[in-house]
C-alpha cells in the first residue's frame, strides 16, 4: 500500500489515477510525449552561469523530470533534475495564468518530465529558481518513483531495477560515475606508456587464457559450435605481438558459466595488457604504478577498508609471497609434493567446497582457501606449473613458473605472466590441459592448433596482465553484482 495525496492507496490505484491524467492530455489535444524540446543548455549549465543569467534577466528554457511539488494557493514549487543538475521551478497562477496552472496542478506527478521557460531569481531563503512564464509536459510517467509515496530498499530489487536505484540514490550514480573514471584513468595509463587499443574475438572456437567453465552457443552459418571468451582475448594479443606490434591492451566483457558470489559474476569487465620486451620485474613496476594511479586519480586515497581486511597501496614496492610455501605456512600441505589424496583431506578436513578432484583443482582450492587471510598488497609468486600452462619456467626452480598475482583483501585482483614463447613446450602444456578437458574438467584449458603455429613463427619474449572490475568492487567496497549497472538477474518466476 502507499500513501498517495493523503490517503492510503495501492499501486494500482495510484497507476489508474495517472492513466485518467493522461488520457484527460490527450483529450484536451495535448500531446504528452512530444519528440522535440526547445531546451538550450543543462541545468548544470544553467546553475554554473546563474548570476550571470539573473543579471542578464536571461530567458531560460529548463526541461527536467519532477522530483518533488508543493502548492500554496496559486503558487507551486517544483523542483526538477534534468541528470547534469537540479533547480527550483516556481509557478504562479497570475503568471501562467488560472488554466495553465489548473493544468499543472490536475494533471502532473512527481515522476513527470516537464519544460519550463522563465527567468532565474533567488528566493528569500535563498534558494536558486526559475520564475516559470510557460510550462509543457514532454512525459507522463504512469508509476509513482519510490520517495514520497513509497519506499525501494530492498537490494534485489534496486539490482534488478537499477534505473530506479540510480535516480533516487545520489551515492548509486556516483558509484558509476567513479566505475566510468576508473576505466577512463586505466585507458589513459596504458595510451601514455604506448600501448596500442585493439579489439579481439568475442566468439572463439578454442576458449584461452583463462581456467573457467564457458558459455557455449552455435554459428548457424558455419555449423559450428562455438564459445563465449573467457579472457579478453591473450591468446590473440599474444599474435599481434608475433605481428610486430610490440604494446597491446583491451578493456572488454567476459564470459564464465560459473558461479555468483560476492566477487564472482558470469559476465564482467576485464583489462589485459601485453608487452613485448619487458621483463617480469618492469611488470611488477606497472601493475603497482597503475593500481597507484587509480588509487589516487579515482578515490583520492591510497587506503583501503573491505571484506574485513584493510590495505594501503603505497609504496615504492610491496612484499612478496611464495605459492607453495604459503600455503605449506598456513596448512602444512605441500602441494608440489604430497599426494591428491593429501590435499583432498586438506580440503575435507576444513569443510571446503570444491569441484573436480585432480591435481590441478585441488590445489587451486587449497590456495583459494588460504588466501582469505592476506590483506596485501602483496605479488603472489613461483605458482607451480601445474596452475601456470600459460607461462613461463622459472630459471633454477623445481617445477615453478615466471608470475605473479595481486593480492588485496583476500583475493586475487590481478595475474601477470613472463609468457611462454616455446612452442614446444606450450604445445605440451595445453595438450596436458586438454586431457583434464577430456576427462570432464569444465574449466581447463582447449587445445589451440592455431595458437602453437603462430609460437613457431617466433613471438618475442613478452609480458602479459590481466585484471578486472573485482579491483574496483574492493576499491569501492561494494559486491562485484552492486559495481555492475546492470547485472545479471534470474527472472521473476
Amino acid at each position: 500500500m502507499f500513501y498517495y495525496r493523503g490517503i492510503v492507496s495501492s499501486l494500482e490505484e495510484i497507476q489508474n489515477a495517472r492513466l485518467k491524467k493522461l488520457a484527460f492530455l490527450k483529450d484536451a489535444g495535448i500531446d504528452p510525449f512530444p519528440s522535440t524540446v526547445a531546451r538550450i543548455e543543462t541545468l548544470k549549465e544553467v546553475q554554473t552561469s546563474f548570476d550571470t543569467y539573473t543579471k542578464e534577466e536571461k530567458n531560460i528554457v529548463a526541461d527536467g523530470r519532477i522530483m518533488g511539488m508543493r502548492g500554496q494557493g496559486g503558487l507551486a514549487f517544483v523542483d526538477i533534475f534534468d541528470g547534469s543538475d537540479s533547480i527550483q521551478v516556481i509557478l504562479k497562477k497570475d503568471v501562467i495564468g488560472d488554466d495553465s496552472f489548473t493544468l499543472f496542478k490536475d494533471t502532473m506527478d512527481v515522476g513527470d518530465f516537464i519544460e519550463c521557460t522563465g527567468k532565474l531569481m533567488m528566493t528569500n531563503r535563498g534558494e536558486r529558481s526559475i520564475v516559470g512564464e510557460s510550462w509543457r509536459i514532454l512525459t507522463k510517467s504512469i508509476r509513482p518513483i519510490p520517495g514520497g509515496y513509497y519506499s525501494l530498499e530492498d537490494k534485489e530489487e534496486l539490482l534488478r531495477k537499477r534505473y530506479l536505484d540510480i535516480l533516487i540514490h545520489p551515492e548509486t550514480r556516483a558509484l558509476f560515475l567513479k566505475r566510468a573514471h576508473f576505466w577512463r584513468v586505466t585507458r589513459a595509463f596504458f595510451e601514455e606508456r604506448s600501448f596500442l587499443e585493439v579489439e579481439t574475438p568475442t566468439l572463439e572456437v578454442t576458449t584461452g587464457g583463462a581456467e573457467a567453465r564457458p558459455f557455449k552457443t552455435h554459428h548457424n552459418d558455419f555449423d559450428i559450435d562455438l564459445f563465449l571468451r573467457i579472457s579478453v582475448g591473450e591468446l590473440w594479443q599474444k599474435r599481434l605481438m608475433a605481428s610486430g606490434i610490440p604494446r597491446t591492451f583491451e578493456i572488454g566483457r567476459v564470459y564464465r558459466n560459473e558461479g555468483t558470489s560476492d566477487e564472482h559474476v558470469q559476465e564482467f569487465t576485464n583489462a589485459e595488457c601485453y608487452a613485448a620486451f619487458l621483463n617480469i620485474k618492469e611488470g611488477k613496476d606497472l601493475v603497482r604504478t597503475l593500481y597507484q594511479k587509480i588509487a589516487h586519480e579515482v578515490f583520492d586515497t591510497y587506503t583501503f577498508t573491505t571484506r574485513g581486511h584493510r590495505f594501503d597501496l603505497s609504496g615504492d614496492t610491496w612484499d612478496e609471497i611464495d605459492y607453495v610455501d604459503t600455503i605449506k605456512e598456513k596448512i602444512g600441505v605441500d602441494v608440489s609434493h604430497d599426494s591428491e589424496e593429501a590435499l583432498k583431506k586438506a580440503l575435507e578436513e576444513r569443510n571446503v567446497l570444491f569441484e573436480g578432484s585432480n591435481r590441478e583443482r585441488l590445489t587451486d582450492s587449497l590456495w583459494k582457501y588460504v588466501r582469505k587471510d592476506i590483506a596485501g598488497p602483496v605479488f603472489l609468486i613461483n605458482h607451480p606449473k601445474l596452475v601456470a600452462p600459460l607461462s613461463k619456467d622459472l630459471a633454477g626452480s623445481e617445477g615453478n613458473t615466471e608470475m605473479f598475482q595481486v593480492i588485496i583483501a583476500g583475493s586475487e585482483v590481478g595475474r601477470a605472466h613472463a609468457e611462454l614463447n616455446d612452442p614446444q613446450e606450450q604445445e605440451a602444456r595445453l595438450k596436458g590441459q586438454q586431457e583434464l578437458v577430456d576427462r570432464g574438467d569444465e574449466e581447463a584449458m582447449m587445445f589451440d592448433t592455431e595458437f602453437i603455429e603462430m609460437l613457431e613463427y617466433g613471438m618475442p619474449p613478452t609480458f602479459g596482465f590481466g585484471f578486472g572490475e573485482r579491483l574496483f568492487a574492493f576499491m569501492a567496497d561494494v559486491s562485484v553484482r552492486e559495481a555492475q549497472i546492470f547485472p545479471l538477474m534470474k527472472p521473476k518466476e
